[in-house]
């Protein structure tokens, strides 16, 4: 089997280590805890736009899309929602605290870089075959993955769905990054009541 499918397959799994180390390293104290809530808003609002444009086709086991979107946050970066969410992991990371935060810092970028190398690799390749000439001009114009300044007009308009519906479809993610916080700034009450019990 593709390596790159296994990454694919696996995306939403693959950081559960990482997050489990932020969360037993954790020592959270008070400017970490603001830059790293404003870094985890960042990515999510990030990924909330990159989803209003790409629907629920972002949450598929599938690889590939029903159309090619290059509205939006998709006309600065080709991988919005992967952008996202390393700034989330990060924030979690800052949030986190600790003194092994930037040793995790490091490990986040460096395994989401890796993961994204692969997963991009096998959607670059299924969507050249599904749109052709189209995607490789997407290609041309714009990046894989740092956002480029200025939006690149293709001329394909697709119109953002509403909040409402946008926010069913991430609300994995957002109760993901919930609870995560929720052990992270409780870990010590945590700790402390399976102790009593």
């Amino acid at each position: 089997m593709d390596i790159r499918n296994i990454f694919f397959k696996f995306r939403s799994y693959t950081p559960i280590p990482i997050a489990l180390a932020i969360i037993y390293n954790s020592q959270p104290i008070l400017p970490f805890n603001v830059s790293g809530i404003l870094l985890i808003a960042v990515g999510e609002v990030i990924r909330i736009n990159a989803v209003r444009y790409a629907g629920g086709a972002t949450r598929t086991r599938n690889v590939g899309a029903p159309s090619l979107c290059t509205s939006g946050p998709y006309s600065y970066t080709r991988n919005p929602l992967y952008w996202g969410n390393i700034i989330i992991y990060a924030g979690v990371a800052f949030l986190g605290g600790g003194q092994w935060m930037w040793h995790l810092v490091t490990i986040i970028i460096i395994f989401f870089l890796v993961q994204y190398y692969f997963i991009i690799s096998l959607e670059e390749e299924i969507l050249k075959l599904k749109f052709g000439e189209e995607y490789e001009s997407y290609i041309e114009n714009v990046p894989k993955l740092l956002p480029k300044l200025t939006p690149w007009d293709s001329g394909n308009k697709i119109e953002p769905q509403n909040l409402y519906k946008t926010l069913k479809i991430e609300k994995r993610t957002l109760q993901n990054i919930l609870l995560i916080l929720i052990l992270i700034l409780f870990k010590t009450q945590i700790i402390s009541l399976f102790n009593f019990l």
